[in-house]
């Protein structure tokens, strides 16, 4: 007994003692973190998907439309489920559930990475045999060896490696949505259930910034990514003949998806050991705000799965029927589909326009626009608290930012590159005989030179030229003898380029000033939401809003976009008889039906939050009552618009509920 006595003397009061709290497993500060980690990790592979679709477009032969789909592929698995996460909530164990999804998105990130290892080396046009013969490229009389190869690459690209390619890829995006369903919802559900009263905004707003910066991490690990080339790992680097300017060059979009899956392996495994419930963090509110808490889950939980199934639908079209709610969420869903469009082809554009190459393209959007509109975010939230705007207020403030978006966005039409001139194919060509007929040039070849007259080719043959110069390694270093080439008659490799890179820098400044300036709208409008719906119905609002954002915004939004640039292709690349990605685009229809689309947007969100003010307005005068909802006049205008005793009586009534 005497050796227990000094345990006894530090715990005077006689209280139990932590046992279990000494376990980290038991603390929200940790599962906070390990939160703030895997969400990291599971956007970090949303990112570094969109940062890689140009790249992996090229590789794999895709037009835009196809790798927009592709983009917005994995909204599809998310869409169908995230209904469920709000029947489930607390009756699941939600740690297990987390680290299930985290697993599931590690094997999709993997599958993700498949394709690279199924399909062979990346096979292009204008390539160096392995004998060293360079002349398969030059204009020649003959080209019994160049169709032989043709053969022999036709045959690789038939095989069935090769067909699985796209539907691999899809199918590790539909596992990449659904392995995201439970991670966000549960895990904040999960913390604002356990966390102290007082920490609660603090951990919840650290997994916001968390989501905010998941997406810039990866756009910049794909820049990283990108540099190294698509085979570095089975060829030496003498034998990658490639650039990075080169227009065929093709990066290592496949490593990221093998670090991504390593990330979420690592972050998924302390969810196994969390527990169903644990000890809620010490406060002083704790006694008063457990039993509320309780007591909003109850109703959800007496529900069967079925009759919520029922519910659902019902509750969504009383939500809908709210004019601000569905004013405010097709505001942010017209946003939402431009930042759909922003993040999946700008680097692209950003590429093509200004002649970059694809990871200093990545970089700009990771390391420039995302960062700023995370800045505005942040900026928008603290500007709404340090003048306790109330949702009039806040909706003037969403349309003062949109309109001032629209104002700097507007320019961008009018900064960018003329096409380049390219032998017959832009400006278009008369029909004439071209002076490279006789070279017998294959029609899918593709291999850029520019010309000492400062015109394109799409290949030496195609320039007339008979003779090469090589370095000690046996690259090419110049085309000689080129008779379709004016002036000095010789062709150096690799594109003219859209020679205006100069203005990269002032559209950047206006692209970051505009995702910096239209993203103070963002946490004014999720406050009008939370505020204009009935407080049982909060919940609802959000998945209902989430759903229409991801069925009417991220699903199509992409694909959108990919269509509306394959309308500006100027060349279609040819293999094997059919159709692959675009190799010239029409930079300045690229420019104005891209960006043009993106003002059409931010128009479509302006004009909403254009209607919430005069609905608003129309409400204070009285001349359109709230219908519905508890303590709304109060809530919507930050006064009291009504002084009759009827009135005064329902609101009171709201308040106390």
């Amino acid at each position: 007994m005497g050796a227990n006595d000094p345990a006894v003397t530090c715990n005077p009061a006689g209280s139990r003692p932590p046992t279990r709290r000494q376990s980290p497993f038991n603390s929200i500060k940790f599962f906070v973190l390990c939160h703030s980690l895997l969400q990291l990790a599971q956007l970090l592979v949303s990112g570094y998907m969109k940062s890689s679709i140009s790249t992996i477009e090229r590789r794999y032969g895709l037009s835009s439309q196809k790798s927009g789909l592709l983009a917005s592929f994995n909204e599809v698995g998310n869409t169908v489920l995230i209904v469920f996460v709000s029947f489930f909530g607390s009756r699941v164990h939600r740690p297990r559930f987390i680290g299930g999804g985290a697993l599931l998105a590690c094997l999709a990130s993997l599958l993700m990475a498949m394709p690279h290892f199924l399909s062979g080396e990346y096979d292009y046009t204008g390539s160096i045999g392995s004998s060293g013969d360079n002349s398969s490229s030059l204009c020649q009389s003959e080209s019994t060896l160049t169709t032989s190869s043709s053969n022999q690459s036709c045959s690789k690209q038939e095989s069935p490696a090769q067909k699985v390619v796209y539907p691999m890829l899809l199918l590790g995006q539909l596992l990449l949505g659904i392995g995201a369903v439970p991670i966000q919802p549960f895990g904040i559900s999960y913390i604002d259930d356990y966390a102290s009263k007082k920490n609660s905004p603090l951990y919840l707003g650290i997994l916001l910034a968390v989501t905010s910066i998941g997406p810039a991490f990866g756009f910049i690990t794909g820049s990283l990514m990108l540099r190294f080339y698509v085979d570095f790992n089975t060829l030496t680097k003498d034998q990658i003949e490639l650039n990075h300017k080169d227009l065929r060059w093709v990066g290592a979009w496949w490593l990221g998806f093998l670090v991504a899956s390593c990330l979420l392996f690592l972050t998924a495994l302390p969810y196994l050991f969390f527990p169903r419930e644990m000890p809620k963090e010490d406060d002083a509110d704790d006694v008063e705000s457990r039993p509320d808490s309780k007591q909003q889950t109850n109703p959800l939980q007496e529900l069967s799965l079925l009759q919520f199934l029922k519910s659902f639908p019902q509750i969504a079209l009383r939500t809908l029927r709210s004019p601000i709610y569905l004013l405010v969420v097709l505001a942010q869903v017209n946003l939402a589909a431009l930042l759909a469009g922003l993040a999946t082809f700008m680097a692209k554009f950003i590429e093509r326009q200004f002649s970059q190459t694809v990871s200093f393209s990545t970089m700009m959007i990771g390391g420039v626009c995302i960062p700023l509109a995370v800045l505005g975010t942040v900026l928008g939230g603290a500007l709404m608290r340090r003048l306790n705007l109330s949702v009039s207020s806040a909706s003037k403030l969403c349309t003062g930012a949109i309109l001032l978006g629209l104002f700097f966005a507007s320019p961008l039409l009018l900064i960018g590159c003329p096409t380049q001139k390219v032998a017959e194919i832009f400006p278009p060509s008369s029909g004439a005989l071209s002076c490279s007929a006789g070279c017998r040039c294959p029609q899918e070849a593709f291999n850029p030179v520019c010309g000492s007259d400062g015109v394109e080719f799409r290949s030496p043959c195609h320039a007339g030229c008979n003779s090469i110069e090589t370095d000690t390694n046996k690259k090419a270093t110049n085309y000689t003898d080129c008779r379709c080439v004016g002036g000095l008659g010789y062709a150096s490799p690799g594109t003219c380029g859209s020679g205006c890179s100069h203005l990269l820098l002032p559209f950047m400044a206006l692209l970051g000033l505009t995702s910096f300036v239209a993203s103070f709208s963002q946490t004014p409008s999720y406050m009008m939401i939370l505020r204009t719906v009935p407080a049982e119905d909060k919940s609802f609002a959000v998945g209902v809003q989430y759903m229409l954002f991801r069925v009417l915004a991220f699903m199509p939004g992409p694909v959108l976009y990919g269509s509306v640039i394959d309308t500006t292709c100027l060349l279609w690349g040819r293999k094997c008889g059919k159709q692959t990605s675009c190799l010239y685009y029409n930079l300045d229809r690229f420019r104005q039906r891209f960006l043009g689309l993106q003002v059409v947007f931010v128009c479509g969100g302006l004009l909403c939050f254009l209607l919430t003010i005069v609905v608003l307005r129309r409400r204070a005068t009285g001349q359109e009552p709230q219908p519905g909802c508890k303590g709304g006049y109060e809530l919507v205008n930050g006064q009291k618009t009504h002084e009759n005793s009827a009135t005064k009586e329902k609101e009171q009534m709201g308040t106390k509920s």
